[in-house]
């Protein structure tokens, strides 16, 4: 049986940060769930389809092909052939991300290859419905979450960073409108599944964020 490790969480809760930090000290693969429905809403916003849309997304879906690519043990996300991995940090795209995950077909088609991946592959996978829908058997499940306002200033600060000009409200209201709206979905919404560790970080300094799951590393080494 493979090692599947399934961290769920809000957006900007560091999923990422963290399964990367995982599979890195544990020598398995990462898989960002997330950035697969980011490929699909890149492709859906090039086309000129608005992501709320929910026809015409679907209409589209059978001509996305999409694969999960390692380059020097980075993931890179290639649909119809090309690389778009660079794009998909984009505001625009991650609120299509969210909009676009609220459609079962899309779900189901990305879930199809995660589980494949996953069957595969020791992993950890970080996404919103790993561990309640995506793999309900996972070795571990963890629930990565934080305040709002806490996860919107580290988001605010990655995109200044950037370059980006966006004010810190807008970045609120943006992640308390994916909250709600990545909680409510119909189909496999964001939440914590009932065996899930829950580790709350709004009060964690990355270092003490990772002293929680070197906790869970050294059991499982």
């Amino acid at each position: 049986m493979k090692l599947n490790i399934a961290i769920d969480g809000p957006s900007g809760a560091g999923k990422s940060t963290f399964a990367k930090y995982m599979a890195k000290e544990l020598g398995i693969l990462y898989l960002d769930t997330g950035a697969m429905y980011r490929g699909v809403a890149w492709y859906v916003i090039n086309k000129g389809i608005d992501p709320e849309n929910e026809k015409d997304v679907i209409s589209i879906l059978n001509d996305i092909d999409i694969k999960i690519k390692y380059h020097n043990g980075a993931q890179r996300v290639i649909i119809c052939k090309k690389d778009v991995t660079d794009y998909l940090r984009e505001h625009n795209i991650s609120m299509g991300a969210s909009t676009i995950s609220k459609i079962r077909e899309v779900r189901l088609k990305l879930v199809e290859l995660q589980q494949k991946i996953a069957s595969e592959n020791d992993c950890v996978l970080d996404g919103r419905d790993i561990g309640s829908f995506v793999l309900p058997n996972a070795t571990v499940k963890i629930f990565l979450t934080a305040q709002p306002e806490e996860r919107a200033r580290r988001r605010y600060l990655e995109l200044v960073e950037k370059g980006s000009l966006i004010s810190y409200e807008q970045v609120l209201a943006d992640t308390i409108a994916r909250d709600k709206q990545d909680s409510t979905r119909a189909f496999a919404p964001l939440v914590a599944a009932a065996d899930a560790l829950v580790i709350d970080t709004t009060h964690l300094s990355i270092e003490q964020t990772k002293r929680e799951f070197d906790k869970i590393i050294c059991k499982l080494k």
